[in-house]
């Protein structure tokens, strides 16, 4: 018989300037107004243990507002036998003090054991072991397998100390034994994608997430990821390409199945696919051609991530009907040498192009832009903040998001700093986007107004009149009310940045 083994993938609380956009997240920052964003990921792998016979916890106490001793009260009545967090560059320094603490809660009975996963410490695993009595670390995007694997290699032990591990594990797991870091290879992509079971959304408490995400025009939402994560994986800026450094796709079927199961037993009215980039060819043809043929696409809006050129205009006029709404899109930089130093494989016209067609066939593009390369001159980014105001005072993109750009461990970018001594810091707390960590030819302030600039677009009477004229019911009125209340938060923090 199976010995009980309890395991907790938690969200501990974090102290900063607003809430942690941690969670399904490739940039970290801090937002004013609450967000909360599903994490696909840890879901899966909090269904795959319980299915695999383990207790399992959700404990996402950011989204729950939890205080951090209520946090540590909670561990000490549950006394987990693992406990699991996900973590990003800016909160590293946070999760390997909470680590610490954790670790003072055990006794001669229980010994706790604490997992980091996500893509700093894929970029640095031996980092958190040298800074923390954390006792494993798993590399690489498919962390929900992997965690299935350690979970049942740890509970096939009478106890959880001085276990010795053995071969069953699988590459990318690293740990401590006898007072050495060790590891099992680098980690492989090699996991089934289709193998995967339908999300617990009940154990992994989805309404928390369904109603705070600025992406949502109806609420509740929900999230999928089509495939893991991004097709072209090969923009110098990006954090998970350091998770999947190649691209897999789960078949059209098992994934039309799962929004028809998200449709019927938690009535949903938008859907966010976040894979880092949506399949596009054939796939996506038979993927909006099977909504439709469902009857999926009068039920619920569905919105994902999108590159510039990679979209023929009748597949525009296909995904309409299909009911897709929100489109993501990585502008970046208007600056065309900026866009082949990250590797973007995008024309600046290619992106006026997809603006245009993507409108006219009645979709709306919400474009991110990032401001502080260290080769753009101030002039350069003026170009920048000209071009998206542009598309957003003509009606051509419908929202924006605009941040200063980070460049995390594990990415092309940072190594490209490294290289060049262009790091300001390497305290990974202030890589939060609230300042520039690299070395730019302009002043800090001019960065800020920059960002600000694009935001104040948003008052501008010819970019409200676009809006006003795309008022087609009560949720866009609901939609646009939040979003202006974000983007005023956005102003008014960047102005106390000053």
């Amino acid at each position: 018989m199976k010995r009980k083994f309890k395991v907790i993938i938690s969200y501990p609380p974090l102290e900063g300037k607003g809430t942690p956009l941690l969670s399904q997240n490739r940039q970290f920052q801090w937002f004013k107004d609450p967000t909360y964003i599903y994490p696909v990921v840890p879901a899966y792998a909090a269904t795959i243990l319980k299915e695999a016979g383990f207790e399992v916890i959700w404990n996402d106490c950011i989204a729950q507002g939890w205080s951090y001793e209520k946090f540590l009260s909670f561990i000490k009545r549950e006394k987990p036998d693992l406990i699991a967090f996900e973590t990003k560059t800016p909160v590293i320094q946070q999760h390997w003090k909470i680590i610490d603490d954790i670790k003072l809660l055990a006794s001669s009975d229980y010994q706790p054991i604490i997992v980091l996963v996500g893509d700093h410490v894929t970029a640095l695993p031996e980092e958190s072991f040298g800074k923390s009595e954390v006792d494993f670390v798993l590399t690489g995007g498919d962390y929900d397998f992997l965690l299935l694997n350690l979970c049942t290699e740890l509970r096939n032990h009478p106890s959880t100390t001085n276990y010795k591990l053995s071969t069953n594990l699988e590459p990318g797991i690293w740990y401590r034994q006898n007072g050495e870091v060790k590891n099992t290879g680098r980690f492989k992509l090699n996991h089934q994608l289709n193998d995967l079971p339908r999300i617990d959304r009940d154990l992994t408490n989805w309404k928390l997430y369904a109603y705070k995400n600025g992406n949502y025009k109806r609420t509740p939402g929900a999230y999928i990821m089509s495939g893991r994560d991004c097709w072209w994986g090969k923009c110098t800026f990006c954090s998970w390409p350091t998770l999947y450094p190649q691209f897999r796709v789960r078949n059209v079927e098992n994934v039309l199945n799962e929004i028809g199961l998200i449709i019927k037993e938690y009535k949903v009215r938008e859907i966010m696919d976040d894979t880092g980039t949506f399949p596009v060819g054939n796939w996506l043809n038979e993927f909006c051609n099977g909504m439709i043929d469902k009857g999926y696409n009068r039920k619920i809006y569905f919105d994902c991530n999108m590159r510039f050129g990679s979209i023929l205009k009748e597949q525009f006029s296909l995904m309409k009907k299909a009911n897709f709404r929100l489109l993501l899109f990585g502008l970046e930089s208007a600056n065309q040498k900026t866009l082949n130093r990250l590797k973007k494989n995008l024309k600046v016209e290619d992106i006026i192009k997809d603006c245009k067609e993507a409108r006219a066939a009645g979709l709306y593009p919400h474009i991110t832009i990032m401001f502080g390369y260290p080769w753009e001159t101030y002039n350069d980014a003026k170009e920048t903040l000209r071009f998206g105001s542009y598309l957003l005072k003509k009606g051509l993109a419908y929202t924006v998001q605009a941040t200063i750009i980070i460049p995390y461990p594990g990415s092309p970018l940072f190594d490209e700093c490294k290289h060049n001594g262009w790091l300001n810091t390497e305290d990974w707390s202030r890589y939060d986007m609230k300042e520039p960590v690299m070395k730019v030819p302009m002043d800090h302030t001019e960065l800020r107004e920059l960002v600000q600039g694009i935001y104040k677009v948003s008052l501008n009477p010819e970019f409200l009149f676009h809006k006003v004229a795309n008022i087609r019911d009560v949720g866009d009125l609901k939609y646009f009310a939040r979003a202006g209340k974000k983007v005023i938060g956005h102003i008014l923090d960047f102005k106390k940045e000053k």
